[in-house]
C-alpha cells in the first residue's frame, strides 16, 4: 500500500487546487497538494515536508478530514490517503505542478480531478467538510 497525504487548503472561500505536470504519470489531472510519505514520517510530518516542497511556504496541518483508499488500474499497488485541513504562512509558490489555482467549491466538478479525490472534491462541493 503506498501511504499519501493531501492538504484541503482554503482561503478567503476557495480551495487550492494543483494540476499534474506533463509527462508524470495522471499528468493534467488535478489533484490536492501533498505526497507519499517517508517510512519514519507520521501524516502530520509528511504533509508539512510536501507542502514546504511542493508550494514553498510553511504550513499549518489541521484536522484530518478523511481517508480514502483507492486501487487504479495503472498501478499494481493500491493507495491510502490521509486528507487533512491546512493552512498557509504564506502566499503559495508553485514548485510542483503545471498549474495551481484557487476555485471555488462550486467550481471544483469543472476540474478532472484524480480518481481518488473525486469524492473528497464532492464531499466539499456540498458543504460536508
Amino acid at each position: 500500500m503506498i501511504r499519501v497525504v493531501a492538504g484541503i487548503i482554503e482561503q478567503d472561500g476557495r480551495v487550492l487546487i494543483c494540476q499534474r505536470q506533463a509527462g508524470r504519470v495522471f499528468a493534467g489531472k488535478w489533484e490536492f497538494p501533498g505526497g507519499k510519505m517517508r517510512p519514519s514520517e507520521t501524516p502530520r510530518e509528511a504533509l508539512e515536508r510536501e507542502l514546504r516542497e511542493e508550494l514553498g511556504t510553511a504550513p499549518k496541518i489541521g484536522d484530518l478530514l478523511q481517508i480514502v483508499r483507492h486501487q487504479y488500474a495503472e498501478m499494481s499497488t493500491a493507495v491510502h490517503i490521509s486528507f487533512f485541513s491546512a493552512a498557509l504562512e504564506h502566499p503559495p509558490r508553485n514548485r510542483a505542478f503545471e498549474r495551481i489555482v484557487w476555485a471555488r467549491r462550486a467550481e471544483l466538478p469543472r476540474y478532472d480531478f484524480l480518481a481518488a479525490d473525486r469524492g473528497v472534491t464532492s464531499r466539499l462541493v456540498r458543504g460536508e467538510i
